[in-house]
């Protein structure tokens, strides 16, 4: 039998709206894993929240992996260890933490498992919200990373013009890192050459799996390289019209009712 991989987004794809899985999505997982498929989890979420859901749903057997920080870090979640990582120059980190500030955008970084912000803010609430995770106020972001971070997160609830334009007025910082819009509100700067379909051919080189036998599926604009990697895109029913528009087949349920599980029955479980 010849080994496929499904590269799944986390949020709103895998997980509903509630942050919840349904059983078949459940069932259809281990279903492929039994018959020697690989699974792969890539979020634009820290790897320390992506462990979570990764023991929560029980994906810590061989033929399990994760992609976190959108493609910065590969995991090997039956290993539990780090099998690659990507981050930013430290220099680079200090300019983009000074210029959002000069914005007047609120911005974090990331260190261990930790957030480092400078305010209690209804945008880091907004964050929490979504990302359970423990934070740290501090006077400057900049002086205690103690290294190179593997994302700095801007986020604006007014969404996306302001944040829009400060990705126009820094294109210089594309020479060391890489920027897009994870939602309305985000725009995430990973290292560069780094995104969702970066993690999708180091993992499949890693596996040895040919590029036609993989397939990806999300939702929001900071999946679609990864669907653009896999031979096979897929975007869920509930998805933005910018992956809809990329993908090569557009499932019929959402991600409440199965839409993963679709993608395993069509694409991944025939022989």
């Amino acid at each position: 039998m010849t080994s496929k991989i499904l590269f799944t987004d986390l949020d709103d794809t895998l997980l509903d709206e509630n942050k919840g899985i349904c059983q078949e999505n459940r069932e259809k997982i281990a279903q492929m894993l039994e018959q020697g498929h690989y699974f792969v989890i890539t979020t634009g979420r820290p790897t320390a929240t992506g462990k979570i859901v990764v023991r929560e749903l029980g994906l810590t057997m061989p033929g399990c992996y994760m992609a976190a920080f959108n493609g910065a870090v590969i995991y090997d979640c039956a290993a539990q260890r780090v099998l690659a990582q990507r981050t930013i120059p430290l220099f680079m980190a200090k300019e983009i933490i000074d210029e959002a500030h000069k914005a007047g955008i609120y911005v974090h970084s990331y260190q261990s498992d930790i957030i480092l912000t400078e305010e209690h803010s209804p945008e880091l609430d907004f964050y929490l919200s979504k990302v359970k995770m423990e934070y740290q106020l501090v006077p400057d972001i900049y002086s205690r990373l103690q290294t190179e971070p593997n994302k700095i997160l801007m986020i604006d609830l007014e969404g996306q013009g302001r944040l829009q334009e400060f990705k126009k007025q820094h294109e210089r910082f594309q020479e060391h890192s890489n920027s897009f819009f994870s939602r309305n509100e985000y725009l995430e700067i990973c290292p560069k050459d780094t995104d969702k379909g970066s993690a999708v051919a180091y993992i499949s080189q890693f596996l040895g799996v040919l590029p036609e036998n993989t397939v990806a599926v999300g939702d929001e604009r900071n999946d679609i390289p990864m669907i653009q990697a896999a031979h096979t895109g897929v975007a869920v029913k509930n998805s933005h019209p910018d992956i809809r528009q990329a993908a090569d087949y557009i499932t019929s349920r959402d991600s409440a009712h199965g839409a993963v599980a679709e993608v395993i029955d069509k694409f991944i479980l025939p022989i």
